[in-house]
Parts: C-alpha cells; structure tokens; sequence
C-alpha cells in the first residue's frame, strides 16, 4: 500500500532493497534538513526508476549528508512508458513547462528534434534530465524518461523505425477533430512530434507526411503554442487510444 502522498519524494541514483541505506547528495542533503526542516526518524520516499518506491527514514544527519534507511516498499516498479516525445525546443521557461507536463502524461522518451524554425541555438540535456526528475518527484512518477541527444529532423526520419507510429500535429490537418486520425493507431507502438514556435516549415510537412509511419491530426481551429499543442496533443490521444 501507498504511503501519504504528502510525504516528500526523492529521486536517488544508487539501488534500492530492503534493508538497505541511502546517503543523499549535498544538494539533497540541504534540502531535506534547511529547506524542508526534517530531521532524524523523519519518513519520506524513494525512487530510482528501477526498483519501485521506498518509504525510507532518515537514518542519521551530519553537517553535510543525510543518510536513508529504507523501510519499506510502497509501489513496485512499473514497466517504462513506450511514447517517444519528439519535440522541438523552444525559450526555456515554456520548455521546462512542455518537459514537466510530457512526464506528467507518461513519455518514456524525451527526444529533442532540430528542425527549420528552431530557436534554440544549444540544447542542455543535462537540464532536460534535471526537469524529468523533478516533474517525477512532484507527480509521482517512478518510471524516470530517458532524455536523448538533439538529432535533425531528416536524420531522426531516415533512421526511424517505421513500426512505430509517429504522430504528427500539424495545424494545416483536415478538419477539427483528431479523433477519427488517431482511432485507427490502436494497438500500435506510438511517438508525437511537436514543432517549434514557428511552426515546421512547408518542406518538413511535406516530408513529413510522405512517410507511411506518419500520421497528421489537427489540434482544433485555434493557433497554439507549442507548449499547448504539446499538452493538448498528449491529452487527446491517451484519451483516444489509452495509455502506453
């Protein structure tokens, strides 16, 4: 059973198993102990996103760690999500946004995607990854996404597995209405691709929806950021198709 999803959770690098010991990083460490004013005997949850949730203890505090000793098992480890989430970068505050909500949703993959209209000269992974963690630590979250390196649109393409459906918003789709697009994906491997502020550029699309592992939806009649075609576009085909 679930321990109180008040408690505070924490991503950990090292494994997790009964009787075992945690020691936190100083940047945990601080946080635990100044910010959040725990001390010893006091509970909260553990995750690597390999082996579950742990109810832990914090065993012991010095000046600048804190060690854990886990007690019990609250959650086993779930199978990782298999939606690999294209997308093109975009200013770093409504990409901190798109990445947090893309966890939240349940991508498996985070895949950074250069493309005509991107802005974003310099993509730090490292940052990407910070914001998987942390979105999973606030939501719940146990099976952490793997973030890739940046990759062209045309070589992503060329090298794509074209048993995986790739799902494409594309504002200039026919009609409103995504549903009867997406209907017809069930039961198949699924990625969605996001284009940047300004939109793909008539080429890509062009590329784009040559291929057969391609499929375009509209979003509605309204122009959307891409922060908000990336959460409506996720929000309507888990409610379509169902999770992955």
């Amino acid at each position: 059973m679930r321990a109180n999803y008040k408690m505070q959770r924490l991503f950990v690098e090292g494994g997790l198993s009964e009787n075992g010991t945690v020691a936190l990083s100083a940047q945990q460490s601080h946080y635990l102990t100044h910010v959040m004013r725990m001390r010893e005997r006091g509970d909260v949850l553990v995750f690597n996103g390999r082996d579950g949730e742990w109810r832990a203890v914090i065993a012991t505090v010095s000046k600048k760690s804190v060690t854990l000793a886990l007690a019990e098992q609250t959650l086993p480890q779930p199978a990782t999500p298999d939606l690999v989430y294209c997308f093109a970068p975009i200013k770093a505050g409504r990409l901190d946004y798109m990445i947090q909500k893309a966890v939240e949703m349940g991508a498996g993959v985070l895949q950074p995607v250069i493309t005509q209209h991107t802005q974003m000269a310099k993509i730090g992974t490292e940052r990407l990854q910070a914001n998987a963690i942390e979105a999973a630590e606030q939501c719940g979250v146990l099976a952490v996404p793997q973030v890739r390196a940046p990759v062209k649109l045309d070589r992503l393409l060329a090298e794509w597995d074209g048993s995986r459906a790739l799902i494409f918003c594309d504002e200039s789709a026919a009609g409103d209405n995504p549903v009867d697009a997406l209907i017809g994906l069930k039961g198949r491997r699924l990625a969605l691709i996001v284009g940047p502020e300004g939109g793909f550029s008539e080429d890509e699309r062009r590329q784009l929806r040559a291929l057969d592992f391609v499929t375009a939806i509209p979003l509605g009649p309204r122009i959307l950021r891409a922060d908000t075609a990336a959460v409506a576009a996720l929000a309507v085909i888990q409610a379509t198709i169902g999770d992955w």
